[in-house]
């Protein structure tokens, strides 16, 4: 091996080439700032300001009124200008209609000749609305029927009609005010998932219970676990049971109206602690909270 040659020669080719850039002052040649970079490091930094480039402008033009000038992405607000401007041409040009007219009928009254109408006749309101003739389909028909029997068997009527007919809408359990059935303390609060499906409010005996809603009484019974309960269909769908009374006061088939004495509370049945009235609320055929409807304190 030869002495003075490098030991490395591809090593020594691999290594990459470095620029220097000297910044001096013009006068005194005093050397202010410098830096070297090398051929790879340029092509990243030129790579990296061409992406932040075009990051920063993609933003100015999504966040500012640059966009407008974009074919296709005009701003709602620049429409309604439109839409606005357009219109108060139409009402300068009918102005200015109107305008010409009062001029030329002033001619007309100062030379006696007959002057025009302000504004032509309507010939819309000299239809005769007695001969049109409104056909109903015979699927209008069909879904008439199918409708007016499902509405037939309703505990609920208001007039001879359901409240679902009466309305625009079909009312929901929000639209209803409802009655507090009893004033009290909530001993036990609605827990799905323990199936005590709705509150407990202790009471004293003989105090009256008062129905929510107006509806029909469908059930007044006794049983053992609850002793005796009462059950009444309310519209839209909605139902009310009260649990552990004392005494009925009312009877399958009964009207009630919000705020009639129905019962008597006590503490009758197996599951009682004391004096006190279960009372559920029940919508579309699923329990629901009663405390989000009725404030029982």
């Amino acid at each position: 091996m030869l002495k003075g040659k490098n030991k490395y020669p591809l090593e020594k080719k691999r290594q990459p080439k470095k620029y220097r850039l000297i910044i001096t002052n013009d006068q005194t040649f005093e050397e202010k700032f410098s830096f070297s970079i090398s051929r790879l490091n340029a092509a990243i930094i030129f790579v990296s300001l061409t992406i932040i480039t075009f990051f920063i402008t993609f933003l100015i033009i999504l966040f500012t009124p640059l966009k407008e000038y974009i074919p296709g992405h005009e701003r709602e607000t620049s429409l309604r200008e439109i839409y606005r401007l357009n219109n108060r041409v139409d009402s300068l040009l009918l102005d200015q209609k109107q305008k010409n007219l009062y001029l030329e009928n002033l001619r007309r009254i100062l030379n006696n000749e007959d002057t025009i109408p302000d504004f032509p006749v309507d010939t819309a309101s000299e239809i005769n609305y007695d001969t049109i003739q409104l056909r109903s389909s015979n699927e209008d028909s069909i879904f008439r029927a199918e409708f007016e029997n499902e509405q037939m068997f309703n505990l609920y009527f208001n007039e001879g009609k359901p409240v679902s007919t009466m309305v625009g809408k079909v009312p929901t359990i929000r639209d209803f005010n409802f009655f507090t059935p009893l004033s009290g303390v909530i001993t036990s609060h609605f827990n799905i998932t323990n199936s005590h499906y709705g509150v407990d409010v202790a009471s004293t005996n003989n105090e009256a219970i008062k129905a929510t809603l107006s509806g029909i009484v469908i059930l007044s019974d006794w049983t053992i676990e609850t002793g005796n309960i009462l059950v009444i269909q309310h519209p839209a769908n909605i139902v009310s049971v009260y649990k552990h009374c004392s005494a009925l006061l009312v009877k399958e088939g009964d009207p009630v109206n919000a705020g009639d004495p129905i019962a008597i509370a006590g503490e009758s049945g197996k599951q009682q602690t004391g004096p006190h009235l279960h009372f559920e609320l029940w919508y579309n055929s699923t329990p629901v909270n009663p405390e989000k409807y009725i404030l029982f304190e």
